[in-house]
């Protein structure tokens, strides 16, 4: 396996990179938990790179990222701790929790996805010059109204926002409404979609089991 990523920017560089050859495109961005992070700093990466942007970019379930920072770090406790803290975020299954073998393959994937976002460093750039849809559960205890509404400021665009039934994984028991709203807000902006979204759609990149899903899919 790969050593994978610990910090942000590393892996927003990688990614533009593998994106190249897809510049010449109209693309929208979705990302969920750590992949909106990770989907907003590689919108300002390609706007530097390549003076290209998102038409849109979709942000679920994650505090706008120049709000700082409330829960402690994670990431480098010992295996016993991380796992206390992983059941308590309710976002892996019980059954893959409880398989020593998976556990022990996941368990550094898991501790570099929460080190990418634990070691965040926000720095302050021009809005972007894309819509921002904003996504969030209306059970979440992490991520409030507020901290979604806060996105506002990252665009000079149009801002919405919509919330879902469900917790802070939301994501996963109302996928197909989600799909339809996302297809809603890209026929809105004059985009028609490829093809009719699917879940393959909402994880084209998979950074982690618990922590977020990213993609980018081309119009």
């Amino acid at each position: 396996m790969e050593t994978p990523f610990t910090q942000l920017s590393p892996l927003v560089q990688a990614l533009a990179q593998g994106l190249a050859p897809l510049m010449d495109q109209s693309f929208a961005v979705f990302g969920h938990g750590l992949g909106a992070l990770v989907g907003f700093e590689l919108a300002r990466q390609l706007r530097r790179q390549f003076g290209v942007q998102p038409v849109g970019l979709f942000v679920s379930a994650d505090r706008a990222p120049q709000l700082p920072r409330r829960d402690r770090p994670i990431h480098a406790l010992p295996e016993a701790e991380f796992l206390v803290e992983l059941r308590r975020l309710n976002g892996i299954p019980r059954k893959v929790l409880e398989d020593e073998e998976v556990m022990q393959i996941m368990l550094p994937v898991l501790r570099a996805d929460f080190a990418i976002y634990e070691t965040y460093l926000y720095s302050t750039e021009h809005p972007l010059n894309c819509f921002i849809s904003g996504f969030g559960g209306l059970r979440d205890q992490r991520v409030s109204r507020g901290d979604l509404e806060a996105w506002r400021d990252q665009t000079s665009a149009s801002f919405s926002l919509r919330m879902f039934p469900g917790d802070h994984f939301f994501l996963n028991t109302t996928q197909q409404l989600l799909l339809q709203v996302l297809s809603q807000e890209l026929r809105r902006d004059g985009l028609e979609p490829p093809h009719e979204l699917s879940t393959h759609d909402l994880s084209c990149f998979s950074l982690a089991p618990s922590t977020g899903n990213f993609g980018v899919r081309p119009r």
